[in-house]
């Protein structure tokens, strides 16, 4: 079988998935992808409280020890994106592309810059200023940081992806140093502007941005 160049394959999970029940899934479609088995295909979904360690992480800004945080409902997993530690929780919204990026642009550094316009392109549909900082990955608002971006790539074939903070506990991302940076603050879309916008409606902006930025043609939505 071979997928289109510019067909993309969107999965909507309608209830948070465990973190590594998704890593799993996303290695499996990433040799699908490579293959030429499917199409490129875009995970859209959010996880249970999870803090998650990356390649790069300093064990240090995880503040509290493993039983700790198990007892307030918070898996710590190690994983093999880049990037630092982590937070991913319900209200934030989870974006995993499985991309080959031989059929795109075979570049780490443009494939970050298209993830940030992406995240930039859905918070303006809200009215929400976003920007890069230099030297810095992920999407800011003012001072504070309200997307992160941690990818892997493998054979060009992309995994691990991005996430939003539209409405998740705040709370828990004191229970970090976020990326690794400890003089930023962490704030959400509810944060900036008052409300939280339906889950549901990030979503399709979403999902508006990834087909205009990338130039795809969504092939389905599975939900």
């Amino acid at each position: 079988m071979s997928a289109g160049d510019g067909i993309v394959r969107i999965v909507v999970e309608p209830a948070p998935v465990p973190y590594l029940e998704m890593l799993e899934r996303q290695k499996a479609a990433r040799m699908a992808v490579q293959r030429g088995e499917q199409p490129h295909t875009l995970f859209l979904l959010e996880h249970p409280p999870t803090i998650t360690c990356g390649r790069r992480s300093d064990a240090g800004h995880v503040l509290y020890s493993r039983d700790w945080l198990a007892e307030r409902g918070v898996e710590l997993v190690e994983t093999d994106r880049g990037g630092d530690v982590t937070y991913h929780g319900p209200g934030q919204l989870v974006a995993y592309p499985v991309f080959d990026l031989n059929r795109m642009q075979p570049s780490v550094g443009w494939y970050i810059r298209r993830l940030e316009d992406v995240l930039i392109g859905v918070l303006a549909d809200f009215g929400i200023p976003g920007e890069r900082v230099e030297g810095l990955t992920g999407v800011w608002t003012g001072s504070a940081k309200i997307a992160a971006i941690g990818i892997g790539v493998r054979d060009w074939v992309t995994y691990h992806g991005i996430a939003l903070n539209v409405d998740p506990v705040m709370e828990h991302f004191g229970y970090i140093v976020p990326c690794g940076i400890a003089d930023k603050p962490v704030t959400s879309m509810r944060q900036v502007t008052g409300e939280a916008p339906a889950l549901d409606t990030v979503r399709a902006a979403l999902i508006r941005q990834f087909i205009e930025v990338f130039g795809l043609c969504a092939e389905d939505v599975i939900a």
